[in-house]
């Protein structure tokens, strides 16, 4: 019985300290007080207008959403700068008659990360997500928002992730 008294304490001291360094986004102990998303401005090849602004909101919304972090204009902790890098529709795959059966709609992101804090978080990555779609189907008006919203939500994901919850 005594054994199991000091078993449970040991579990209750390990859950009590690790709830210190992490918290439920998954982030850990973040220094930065501020961070700034500078306008991703679309550079791709194809240019669908207003991707480049909806981008940069969804990434300020995401970091907003889940950390206690400021957003300002300049002389942030945490930097985001970068551009859309890609934006392509490409078939995927045939039918028989050597016609496209399905597309997919393909995004890039370049992204720089700086941390004032901490200069060796530091990183330029690329980031890329897809959304495939019926061949026969537009990719106008609401499919097209829908497509893009998963995307950037993948998207703004891998870029928190890789700078903010280290996974």
């Amino acid at each position: 019985m005594k054994f199991i008294k000091y078993f449970l304490l040991a579990i209750i001291i390990a859950s009590t300290n690790s709830c210190s360094v992490y918290n439920f986004t998954g982030t850990g102990n973040i220094d930065a007080k501020t961070f700034q998303v500078g306008f991703f401005q679309n550079n791709a090849e194809l240019i669908e207008p207003g991707i480049d602004r909806t981008f940069t909101l969804k990434l300020q919304d995401l970091i907003q959403n889940q950390t206690n972090l400021n957003l300002v204009t300049n002389g942030a902790d945490l930097t985001y700068e970068g551009e859309i890098v890609d934006y392509r529709i490409s078939p995927m795959t045939a039918t028989a008659d050597q016609r496209a059966a399905q597309n997919r709609l393909t995004v890039r992101v370049n992204v720089r990360f700086s941390n004032k804090k901490k200069e060796t978080d530091d990183f330029e990555k690329s980031f890329s997500f897809f959304f495939d779609y019926p061949a026969e189907q537009q990719l106008t008006g609401a499919p097209l928002n829908s497509a893009l919203e998963e995307i950037f939500d993948r998207i703004t994901q891998d870029i928190f992730n890789e700078s903010l919850a280290k996974w």
